[in-house]
């Protein structure tokens, strides 16, 4: 057994003991993968390609709209539902609940690969600051489009079904999505580790140093784009779903395409971990979380305030992030290496 194994398997076993021992932080920590997933899912494009997306947020957003109509829709008529003082107080049981998550995260999973396809085949011809700037707009854009669509009920917002009392059984609604976030969360490492690893890593990277060049050498680069965003779509589409069940309503502007927040947070924690590293989103996350967390219980009115000293500290003493730092500091130990079955390090 390597000693990535073991590392792997210490993460494994406190992630699923976290929620158990900690019982009263179940929210905290389920927000804790999420945030994990925000950040790794960003870094594919801004760390690993070198294209600074501020627009993620738009498949987070869509999957949980999406996850949450076909939910509603299984038993209700979700224009009626939607509807002022209409049926926003629905309930659903146990086996109506179980299906309509699992039938609309999938339904939000493709959803979002095909909208990035779509957006993706035209935005990522945009380089440089026109590619930033142009995916600023998208979770923007959408928001309002949502906010003016009365069928999933326009700026009032949506109430997805509560969990179901007969479901309690699971541990109840805080431990369930708390599991379901830390899965995710997971795959999403895993998977990304193996891309980076393989001839999509190369290419990606490719792209990253020299666009240019990589064309010339037949490179088929927009192809690759498009591959990137629609993996980091898939798994935030994912988590939109689940996300918007546990909050209980879904606000189109501060919940769903919450770019002001989640979107900027995501490119914040990969930097502040330092991107471009699969780690370094992992670790930046973490940090951004445990310290926001801290700021919000102790430093009621001055948190923003100090999330922002701690960044203009970290950028500013570690502009490389603190993965960069400790390859800087001890490339022995934690210089990159690949490991050819598990993916890059």
């Amino acid at each position: 057994m390597n000693n990535n194994m073991i590392k792997y398997g210490v993460i494994g076993i406190a992630g699923i003991l976290a929620p158990i021992v900690f019982a009263n932080f179940q929210v905290q920590l389920g927000f804790l993968w999420l945030m994990i997933l925000f950040a790794l899912t960003w870094d594919t494009q801004g760390g690993q390609m070198g294209y600074n997306s501020f627009g993620n947020i738009l498949f987070f957003g869509l999957g949980m709209y999406v996850c949450a109509t076909v939910q509603i829709g299984l038993v209700y008529d979700v224009g009626e539902y939607t509807a002022a003082a209409g049926l926003n107080s629905g309930k659903l049981n146990g086996e109506q609940y179980l299906t309509g998550l699992a039938l609309g995260m999938g339904a939000a999973a493709v959803v979002g690969v095909a909208v990035a396809a779509l957006i993706g085949s035209g935005i990522l011809g945009l380089r440089g600051h026109y590619f930033a700037i142009g995916t600023l707009g998208l979770g923007i854009a959408f928001g309002e489009i949502f906010a003016g669509w009365d069928y999933v009920g326009a700026g009032s917002g949506l109430a997805p079904p509560p969990f179901p009392d007969e479901l309690d059984f699971l541990g109840g609604r805080n431990l369930f999505f708390y599991y379901i976030f830390f899965a995710l969360a997971v795959a999403a490492f895993f998977t990304l580790k193996k891309l980076y690893a393989s001839r999509f890593g190369l290419a990606i990277n490719a792209i990253r140093d020299d666009e240019d060049k990589a064309e010339a050498m037949g490179l088929r680069t927009v192809r690759y784009k498009t591959i990137s965003w629609c993996v980091s779509a898939f798994f935030l589409a994912l988590a939109g779903g689940p996300l918007g069940m546990l909050v209980g309503f879904i606000d189109p502007r501060e919940t769903a395409f919450a770019g002001v927040t989640f979107g900027i947070w995501m490119v914040l924690m990969a930097i502040l971990g330092g991107k471009g590293t699969i780690w370094g989103p992992v670790i930046g996350a973490a940090i951004f979380h445990v310290t926001q967390e801290f700021f919000w219980s102790f430093l009621l009115g001055w948190q923003r305030v100090a999330m922002g000293v701690l960044i203009v500290v970290i950028v500013v003493f570690f502009p490389r992030g603190i993965m960069g730092w400790l390859r800087d500091t001890w490339p022995d130990r934690f210089g990159e290496t690949v490991d050819q079955e598990g993916g890059a390090s």
